[in-house]
């Protein structure tokens, strides 16, 4: 029986069979990981570095790391024999993280889905559900537990409290987030969070200072987990960070969680329970 399945740039690839060994984008990998489909090797992207990003890769386990950015070759691709490669699109017509000569150079076509900020969270977790679904997992389900922690923000999100998502760029720039951009902002604005508009400048983001930053008095700070963005740790001698989280509390923030009911359940219960302390004090 054939097998086929159309990617979010309208491209539908077909096979003679079901896709038995998947390659996959790091975040997309770990999506369907928890979705019952285990990958034979993911990469990283140009933002990432010689080992997996913990912040991407969720609860994968003993799969191959096989490089990123300039260090992913079609050889490191074609090592695991792969019959597809799934990526992730931002903008439904490139994929984000393997160049398609790349991967066809390996053998196998390439197959994305959309994440980009014009694609809304539920839209997203049903995609990645069907993939799943297609390439033989039983996905594990979790919409229950996502109901549960949108329920928890609606209630926490009750007070009026001050949201700024960020990416920290060094001691003296940040990234602030635009929130309409980013398909888990807006989803925890539609759930009632308060986020707070960076200001004028770029498009998914506001590169600006971090008085900036101060200035716009947040309650809770959504502070970028990757590892290409500078920890909070490292902020320690930044007089506007050292006030802002004196008045501010800070919460992490992955913009390139796994795309599974699980992943965005425990971030946003994280979200609920950052609102819920701050709202107990007000």
């Amino acid at each position: 029986m054939g097998w086929e399945f159309t990617d979010d740039r309208g491209i539908t690839l077909r096979r003679i069979g079901r896709p038995e060994r998947v390659a996959a984008y790091v975040r997309a990998g770990a999506a369907l990981w928890d979705l019952g489909v285990r990958p034979v090797g993911v990469y990283g992207s140009g933002h990432d570095g010689d080992e997996p990003d913990p912040a991407k890769s969720g609860a994968l386990a003993d799969v191959p790391y096989l490089g990123a950015g300039k260090g992913l070759d079609d050889g490191a691709i074609r090592s695991v024999r792969p019959d597809i490669v799934v990526d992730v699109t931002y903008d439904r017509d490139k994929p984000y993280a393997v160049t398609e000569a790349a991967a066809k150079r390996a053998g196998a076509p390439v197959l994305a889905l959309a994440v980009g900020g014009d694609t809304s969270l539920p839209g997203i977790l049903a995609r990645f559900a069907q993939l799943a679904v297609a390439l033989g997992g039983e996905p594990a389900g979790g919409e229950g537990e996502l109901a549960a922690a949108e329920d928890a923000v609606r209630s926490a999100a009750s007070a009026p409290l001050k949201v700024l998502a960020l990416s920290a760029a060094g001691t003296r720039q940040v990234h602030l987030a635009r929130p309409g951009t980013w398909p888990e902002l807006r989803h925890l604005a539609g759930l009632g969070v308060k986020l707070t508009e960076p200001g004028a400048g770029g498009a998914n983001w506001s590169t600006t200072s971090w008085e900036h930053a101060l200035g716009l008095a947040p309650d809770l700070v959504l502070a970028d987990a990757r590892a290409n963005a500078v920890p909070v740790g490292e902020l320690e001698s930044v007089p506007a960070w050292e006030a802002l989280t004196s008045t501010a509390a800070v919460a992490p923030w992955n913009p390139e969680l796994p795309c599974s009911a699980h992943a965005y359940a425990a971030f946003l219960r994280s979200v609920a329970d950052a609102l819920e302390v701050l709202g107990a004090r007000r």
